[in-house]
């Protein structure tokens, strides 16, 4: 489980103070799937990092029962001057990985061929994806955070990260944003709308995409 009690988590921009969540409480039981809906710079992905404890609260107080991922696709955390391999094993130290087995899950898994023994500042931003993607899948957790990343990569390499979502989804739930509806109903079974600084939980997927058509329609208006 992982429950957010009375959070407010807000930052300033060139146009003033935006809120993300204000005074917010909500849960993410365990054995469900969830998608999370919303605008542009409604503060998906800072949701998602609040989850993660990348990013900590104005206020509030954020409670997890659960080993949760960092967010899926996140190579934000990579040093350039380092190799892919160097950097997963660095990873996998501090999750108290097997570096070995994670190198070798990784390597495979990103197809970078020679350039995992390359540094990462010389990768592409998607080979820098694709690394990313590989080291998160390659760490057990009890539940993923999935940020777009399941648009990494050409057909086929869409086709591999879905079929490794279905494997993990068998012992692990994940916590989604998207854009894409589709992808939505077809790795979820619960969502949520962020707006106006709350999250509106749905514990049904049509119900929720209704009410986005809606709000988004009232948004447009």
């Amino acid at each position: 489980m992982i429950d957010f009690h009375n959070v407010t988590k807000n930052y300033r921009t060139r146009s003033g103070l935006r809120n993300v969540l204000d005074r917010a409480s909500f849960r993410f039981e365990v054995g469900h799937n969830y998608g999370i809906l919303g605008g542009n710079g409604a503060g998906k992905s800072t949701l998602l990092r609040l989850i993660a404890g990348a990013e900590y609260p104005n206020s509030g107080r954020i409670r997890r029962q659960v080993r949760v991922s960092f967010p899926v696709g996140f190579g934000g955390t990579f040093h350039g001057y380092l190799s892919g391999r160097l950097n997963t094993t660095f990873v996998a130290r501090v999750y108290g990985q097997d570096p070995d087995r994670v190198n070798a899950f990784v390597a495979d898994f990103s197809e970078l061929g020679p350039y995992f023994d390359m540094p990462v500042q010389t990768y592409s931003s998607g080979m820098i994806a694709k690394l990313a993607f590989g080291l998160s899948l390659a760490i057990d957790f009890d539940v993923y955070l999935v940020d777009e990343v399941t648009e990494v990569g050409d057909a086929r390499f869409r086709q591999k990260c879905a079929a490794v979502f279905k494997e993990r989804m068998a012992r692990s739930d994940i916590i989604m944003v998207s854009h894409n509806t589709h992808t939505i109903k077809a790795y979820c079974d619960r969502a949520a709308i962020l707006i106006n600084g709350q999250l509106e939980m749905f514990d049904h997927i049509d119900d929720a995409m209704r009410a986005y058509r809606e709000v988004m329609g009232a948004a447009d208006a």
